[in-house]
This record gives C-alpha cells, sequence and structure tokens, in this order.
C-alpha cells in the first residue's frame, strides 16, 4: 500500500468533512458557535421613528454587544451610553425592524436607566437573525419622548463584549419568554 496515496486520502476527506460541517453549521446554525459576534450602533435623534420633540444639541449614545449562538439561540452581553437627553432615561430595549421604521421590542434592556447599563440577554432565533442582518435597532426613551429620544440601528462589526466574570461586575438579566410580532 502506497502510504502517500493514503495520506493525500486522509487529508482530502479531512478538509472535505470541514468544508461540509461548515457550510451546515453557517447555512441552518447546527452547531454550537462559541465565537462571540461583535454588535454595534450609534444612537443619535434624528434616527428615531417618530422624530423626537426638544432633543437637546449632542443628544447621543452607543451600543457595544457580543453576540454568542448556541443552536439558533443565543446570549447576548451588552453595554448602552448615552448623553445629553432632555431628561432621565425611563427605559432602553432593542426593537425589531428596518432602519427608518418603527419596530415590536424584543429585548428589554433597562427601566430606568443609567447610561453605562451592562447586562446580558437569552434571545430567541428570530432576535438572533434579525441582529445578524440588520433588522433590529437599540433607542432610549424619555419623559419627554416616550416613544423613544434617540435610535441606532445594530449593526455587525466591532470588538465583541464578553460574557462578565467573577461576582464583582452588575448585570442585568433579561429573558423574552415570548416571541415578538414579525417584523417588516
Amino acid at each position: 500500500m502506497n502510504l502517500r496515496k493514503v495520506g493525500v486520502g486522509v487529508v482530502t476527506a479531512a478538509v472535505f468533512v470541514a468544508g461540509l460541517w461548515s457550510g451546515i453549521g453557517t447555512a441552518g446554525w447546527l452547531g454550537a458557535d462559541q465565537n462571540a459576534v461583535g454588535l454595534t450602533a450609534a444612537l443619535r435623534a434624528g434616527k428615531e421613528v417618530p422624530k423626537p420633540t426638544g432633543v437637546r444639541a449632542g443628544a447621543a449614545g452607543t451600543f457595544r454587544a457580543g453576540l454568542t449562538r448556541q443552536g439558533t439561540r443565543g446570549t447576548l452581553t451588552w453595554r448602552l451610553t448615552f448623553r445629553n437627553l432632555t431628561g432621565r432615561a425611563s427605559a432602553a430595549h432593542i426593537h425589531l425592524a428596518k432602519a427608518g421604521v418603527a419596530g415590536p421590542v424584543a429585548v428589554p434592556l433597562c427601566g430606568p436607566c443609567r447610561s453605562g447599563v451592562r447586562g446580558t440577554a437569552k434571545l430567541k432565533a428570530r432576535t438572533v437573525t434579525a441582529l445578524l442582518r440588520g433588522r433590529a435597532y437599540v433607542n432610549v426613551h424619555t419623559a419627554k419622548n416616550p416613544a423613544g429620544e434617540i435610535r441606532g440601528q445594530i449593526r455587525k462589526g466591532g470588538k465583541a463584549l464578553q460574557p462578565p466574570t467573577g461576582t464583582t461586575t452588575t448585570t442585568t438579566t433579561t429573558t423574552m419568554t415570548t416571541e415578538p410580532p414579525p417584523y417588516p
């Protein structure tokens, strides 16, 4: 038996299996994906729908997150910062919708909120898909703008936040128990 031919055959089979598994894993998310995907959003008043009223110059925020998939579901580790709002932030959420459209709440982040808040949330498949396809946004609500004062579409990119380690970090954990209505 020619050992060179056997070695080439084994390598070829390994490459084929790895390629096949990679294709199945990304197409159907059948395997666990422990590598977090970085997500970001730049929040501005001009992106909010409907348009907020009486917004201060410089009202803005940043959302950073890491999404780790487990099958079709996922865990989101996030941090939200904001500044120059018309008042205290009464709530912040992730909604499902494309840019320029208001959509249903998928993940409540905080309420009331302080800038710099962090947390983790367990996500269902529909929310994971929307996040990865750019069909979700973050907004921050105030008493003056209860529908939202600043908003940013969530996009893939940036360094993924990792789940907190140890017991000294304060986190907010949110678990969605029902699926929101379909997004546009």
